[in-house]
């Protein structure tokens, strides 16, 4: 119960007790008049408000809308350490809905895509440099414009969120600190690129804005945290790479130095003329992305020169390389267990905090040992928090179970715990028929043989179709008599119409619906029949010798064909039937829905690798012919093979936003990424070399690295608990990753609750 004790004058009688209550009230007035001109940092006015006499309807309205806060804060697990007054409440909750989030999100969003449009455009068709035609740019002020309701809206977001938790609370966190520095920062380039009319080339604020989607996602944060921690064992297993790079380096240098063998002096030429593609080639041959090329001038020569690259890959490859992946496995093992017990403590922390803040509301004396919260209290809240109507609709049941009209504190959190449960989709019912027939034939269309008979027709049909183009592949398309596959386009389709219709009437239309492979089956039938009924509108049915004509990009006959091809996903259906098929596929299905954070981070190194090679090599690329640079690459009149223009790399450039992102996923793939090295250090300068290895490190080794642990952690922990959970027909369980370490979690004590409670700034409790 909270409280705090008053200090003045001492009047007796009951006049004396109205006039010191007349005196609180005016005093309290006369705060909130005067504290919009007050130093945030002044948290004297919420402790007023949290410390007035209980009983009165003002204060009593308080409390619940401090438990509605907190429990919603639960909900979502955020944090409860923010400003607890009446106004502080309503613009928390304000903040917090779906409309101002939704338009932070889309603020993001949208100033994050402003690279696509802006100088250098990528509205073009192709972004090969040899036939890219000019592309438009927006006009000197139009993305500005942009960018400035952007800045204005995180303003307010930065503003809000300070305010919120308080002016102390500010100054500790960090995060908050480098957005009100991001912003300062890309308001003054802003500012600049005005002065300049648009015309410089460096814009400083574009490797700053993946910043606002970092710092707006909590997950995003705890990641880079954990990968920060990493960082020390990473760098020990990097620098022990780096040491086996340079020491067989040395060993490649003196083992194919430069002689009068012909045949040797190739590997010379290619590979190890100096010191930098010397050390490039071995750093190629890491990834293997150059094996067995490395090898084959000096193998050709004598076969005992194998043994050097062999070792070297062993010893780099399978060794060190692994190494480091455990390394990062082991950091990350119980990386999201952590995260999801830190969540669990948030959610309990809103819980009590609400039944605290209730518990003040009963009237009984402050020295009562154990605080309750009336049933009725907690409708109240219940009727004004925004939460899932399947979670709010069984506490609301268990309440008028309960017999009660009080709820201990360990009560008020096993309500609460229907927060914890699987989210259970419950399908509707099947229709009951009265007759006889009828009832047989609703067995019949529904048992699972008949969707089984559905998968074979559908493999027939995939397998007819792939006959049909591997017999006309050769054949021009006035050779082609395409009578065949028409006849069993329509037998196929006519049967998808009719097994459609047989399941709704044994299922029911609701209940057909309720299961996603019949929404995907119905509306790929219905875009077959659409698309066949107008195929023989246009061309006639099909007879010996029909050939409907191509028309356009895609014909409507090749539509009909690629349409069909998509009744492949219908086997995805027999996944469920398959007990350790299902389990991978569910595992790697919470894992893409739930690891959001760490796409997220991967978007952030896309975007300022992307901005920085925008700057550092746009324009570099050029056709042949037009840079002398590219005469490194003729060799009598020819173009050396495996080189860049060889290969005809033109359309992977960094001359605008999209090429740039395409490009950098090549280089992260890194097959054949020694050509982009090797062609970037010949455009522009050999320095390059450092900005290719340094986003192979980032993106290749750590962050894949990364997703594999996870992949590791999440899967190793879930294929004892779903092996031996039985399957049931009529009900879907809709996980999410907290509810993956449900089982293991460990619940914090009553202590740790109270304590934490304690140390809230904003929010003082008197037991």
């Amino acid at each position: 119960m909270r409280g705090i004790n008053s200090s003045g004058s001492q009047i007796n009688g009951v006049s004396g007790i109205a006039w010191r209550l007349q005196n609180d009230v005016l005093t309290l007035a006369l705060t909130l008049s005067l504290y919009p001109v007050l130093s945030p940092g002044r948290r004297w006015y919420e402790v007023l408000l949290g410390h007035l006499p209980l009983g009165t309807g003002a204060n009593n309205d308080l409390y619940i809308n401090q438990a509605v806060v907190f429990i919603e804060d639960a909900i979502q697990y955020r944090s409860i350490n923010h400003r607890v007054d009446s106004k502080s409440l309503w613009l928390y909750r304000w903040y917090y809905s779906r409309t101002c989030q939704w338009i932070l999100s889309l603020t993001i969003t949208l100033i994050l895509a402003l690279a696509f449009i802006e100088k250098p455009s990528s509205l073009t068709v192709t972004s090969d440099v040899r036939y890219r035609l000019p592309a438009w740019n927006p006009p000197c002020g139009l993305t500005e414009s942009i960018e400035l309701f952007c800045f204005l809206v995180f303003m307010v977001d930065v503003s809000v969120k300070s305010y919120l938790i308080g002016w102390e609370e500010f100054w500790k966190n960090k995060w908050l600190m480098a957005y009100i520095l991001t912003l300062i920062v890309s308001i003054t380039d802003w500012v600049v690129s005005l002065s300049f009319f648009c015309a410089e080339d460096v814009r400083i604020r574009r490797i700053l804005r993946p910043f606002f989607l970092l710092q707006n996602s909590s997950m995003m944060k705890k990641t880079l945290k954990s990968i920060n921690s990493t960082l020390p064992e990473m760098a020990s297993v990097v620098l022990l790479l780096a040491v086996h790079l340079s020491l067989f380096t040395m060993f490649a240098m003196l083992l194919f130095a430069r002689t009068k063998d012909g045949q040797q002096e190739k590997e010379w030429v290619r590979y190890f003329r100096n010191l930098p593609d010397s050390l490039t080639s071995l750093l190629v041959l890491l990834t293997t992305a150059n094996n067995p090329d490395v090898m084959i001038p000096a193998y050709s020569k004598n076969r005992a020169y194998s043994i050097f690259f062999i070792l070297f890959t062993v010893l780099g490859n399978l060794f060190l390389m692994n190494l480091l992946t455990a390394i990062i496995y082991n950091q990350f093992r119980g990386y999201l267990l952590k995260s999801v017990q830190s969540s669990l403590f948030r959610r309990r922390l809103g819980i009590r905090a609400a039944f605290e803040v209730l518990s003040s509301l009963k009237e009984t004396p402050a020295n009562a040992e154990q605080s309750h919260v009336s049933v009725g209290a907690l409708l109240q809240v219940l009727q004004k928090v925004e939460m899932d109507s399947r979670c709010k609709q069984a506490i609301m049941r268990s309440l008028k179970m309960c017999s009660c009209d009080q709820l201990s504190a360990a009560q008020f959190q096993k309500l609460f715990e229907e927060l914890d449960k699987d989210a259970i989709k419950q399908h509707p019912p099947s229709p009951e028929y009265q007759s006889r027939f009828m009832q047989k034939m609703q067995f019949a269309f529904g048992h699972p043989y008949f969707g089984y008979l559905g998968n074979v027709v559908a493999l027939a049909n995939i397998v007819s179709i792939c006959v049909v183009l591997v017999l006309d592949a050769d054949k021009q398309p006035s050779e082609r008599d395409d009578f065949f596959l028409g006849a069993i386009n329509c037998f196929f389709i006519l049967y998808y119409v009719l097994e459609m219709l047989l399941k709704v009437l044994a299922m029911g239309l609701r209940r057909y619906l309720s299961y996603p492979s019949n929404r995907f089956d119905g509306l790929l039938t219905v875009i077959l029949l659409i698309l066949e009924i107008a195929t023989f509108a246009e061309y006639g049915f099909p007879h010996p010798g029909w050939r409907p004509e191509f028309v356009g990009l895609l014909s409507l006959w090749d539509m009909v064909r690629l349409v069909n091809m998509l009744i492949v996903f219908r086997f995805l259906r027999i996944i469920p039937n398959m007990k350790f098929m299902a389990l991978v596929v569910t595992t790697l299905l919470d894992l893409v829905k739930n690891l959001r954070a760490f796409a997220g981070i991967l978007v952030v190194v896309f975007y300022a690798f992307a901005i920085t090679g925008i700057m550092l090599f746009k324009g570099a690329v050029v056709p042949l012919g037009n840079v002398s640079a590219v005469n490194a690459t003729y060799d009598n009149g020819t173009l050396q093979c495996g080189t860049y223009e060889q290969l005809e790399y033109w359309p992977n450039n960094f001359d605008d936003f999209a090429a740039a992102v395409v490009t950098l996923w090549d280089v992260m793939v890194v097959n054949n990424w020694q050509v982009f090295l090797e062609a970037f250090s010949r455009y522009s300068s050999p320095w390059t070399k450092i900005y290719f290895v340094a986003w192979w490190l980032i993106s290749s080794v750590i962050w894949v690295n990364l997703f594999v642990a996870l992949l590791l952690e999440n899967f190793i922990h879930k294929w004892d608990r779903r092996c031996h959970r039985e399957p049931l027909s009529d009900i879907e369980y809709q996980r999410t990753v907290e509810l993956m370490f449900r089982d293991v979690l460990e619940e914090p004590t009553e202590e740790e609750l109270m304590d934490k409670l304690h140390q809230h700034p904003h929010l003082q409790l008197c037991r």
